[in-house]
């Protein structure tokens, strides 16, 4: 008979062992989870560099000088400061260091103001007078962050206004000290924005501008495949399920749909591109809101083509029917692509071209064709619930044309206002504007 020992002892191996592979298990998803953050934007290491970085860099200031820096107790607010402000992007972390040492500033200053004044009320005046610059100020300040443009820009700003007003005009410190205290918050905080927005620029910096530009130019991109290959897939479909389910398994047919949901990061993205400093080929005051524009025009194209590829796979229109109206279509869904396509690059290469004008009249021409072809009513004697899906098809691309002659021409005119540079000197050689007020000066080298 085993001893009672000898069975407790195995019993514990035993649960150890599980516990040990339990906890590895985990260690490894964990590992895995933390490789799947970095794969999906390497940036992202270098990011999480640049902020233990900055943290290190305000210790060593702490370290070496900190009566000069005037960081003593307040080091937490450089702490903080480094913390809060430092963004992946080069804009929203200059939005939030400029919101945040502008709110400090005017605060602080407000704030020893008001309690300097309640302070020649007498001890139950300045209860009476500060409870009353509290609320003013509070609600106005909150009122005027229901303002869509104040809150786009400055909402962070005077979240911090309001705390520092109050940590200011509420502190039982007066005169002198209360004085100190505010200057040595606001130079702490003036430093600490200040090594994060270097840190932020001077390595390895993230243009939220430049991923704006890269993303519109992408959105485009995804809506001109799936019209570059429609005709092929709905005049050709068969009914067979094996193939149906092949065709459905074709990516090219489903990347617009990632343009439908980008209405707020493409927001997002433009109003920190406005904070941004001149870089490369993008000025300070580049037109962010032809992007937005370019963007919503391109999502409205995007729901028409939603629609359009319902039909793709459920059309129930005998082919007979469909191929009256097959190259009218074809063309017009070939041409409507391929002038997305050059829209498309030309926002890459930022350089003007007459291509997309071309392709669009090819379009619009196809769309006048389609509608002769209407005209004579190539379904006469048909059953109206089979002709149905067919001409709501023909529909839906007529209104496409129209849709990317608009994209078109809210390119050509984001190449006006940005000053793009001709295709026919970027196929010559490389193109350096030099002047520094619109860009309209440029230095070409000619390639032999």
């Amino acid at each position: 008979m085993a001893s009672p020992n000898v069975d407790y002892t195995k019993s514990f191996t035993h649960t150890l062992k599980a516990l040990v592979k339990k906890l590895w298990t985990k260690l490894v998803k964990f590992t895995k989870f933390i490789k799947e953050i970095g794969q999906d934007d390497p940036r992202r290491f270098i990011h999480s560099f640049k902020v233990g970085l900055a943290l290190v860099l305000i210790y060593i200031l702490h370290h070496f000088r900190p009566s000069f820096y005037g960081f003593g107790d307040n080091i937490i607010w450089a702490v903080l400061t480094v913390v809060i402000v430092l963004e992946l992007s080069v804009g929203a972390t200059l939005g939030k260091g400029f919101n945040r040492m502008l709110a400090t500033w005017l605060a602080g200053a407000l704030g020893v103001a008001s309690n300097k004044v309640a302070s020649l009320c007498g001890d139950k005046g300045k209860v009476i007078m500060t409870s009353i610059f509290v609320f003013v100020i509070a609600e106005r300040v909150t009122y005027m962050r229901f303002s869509p443009k104040l809150k786009a820009r400055y909402d962070y700003g005077m979240i911090i206004f309001i705390l520092t007003f109050c940590l200011v005009s509420l502190s039982d410190e007066s005169g002198h000290e209360l004085l100190e205290m505010a200057y040595g918050r606001l130079l702490t905080i003036i430093i600490g924005s200040s090594i994060a927005i270097t840190v932020c620029i001077f390595i390895c910096p993230v243009w939220i501008g430049k991923d704006l530009h890269n993303k519109i130019a992408g959105n485009i991109e995804n809506v001109a495949d799936f019209l570059e290959g429609f005709g092929d897939e709905y005049f050709n479909n068969s009914e067979d399920s094996e193939e149906e389910e092949e065709e459905n398994d074709k990516e090219f047919l489903h990347k617009y749909k990632r343009v439908l949901s980008s209405k707020s990061s493409e927001e997002t993205m433009a109003v920190l591109a406005r904070w941004e400093p001149r870089h490369g080929r993008f000025r300070f005051r580049h037109p962010w809101k032809q992007y937005l524009k370019i963007g919503n025009l391109t999502r409205f194209c995007a729901y028409k083509v939603e629609a359009l590829s319902v039909y793709l796979h459920n059309s129930k229109t005998p082919y007979e029917f469909r191929s009256r109206i097959q190259e009218p279509c074809t063309n017009m869904s070939l041409e409507s692509g391929k002038a997305l396509k050059e829209a498309s690059l030309m926002i890459k290469k930022m350089s003007k071209s007459s291509t997309p004008k071309l392709h669009v009249l090819n379009a619009k021409n196809a769309a006048e064709s389609l509608k002769s072809v209407l005209r004579t009513n190539p379904w006469e004697g048909a059953d109206h619930l089979e002709i149905i899906p067919a001409s709501t098809v023909a529909s839906l691309l007529i209104d496409i044309v129209v849709c990317v002659e608009q994209i078109c021409e809210a390119v050509e005119e984001l190449a006006s206002l940005a000053n793009f540079v001709p295709s026919e000197l970027l196929c010559r050689g490389t193109v350096q504007p030099v002047s520094d007020s619109d860009s309209s000066v440029h230095v070409v080298n000619v390639a032999e």
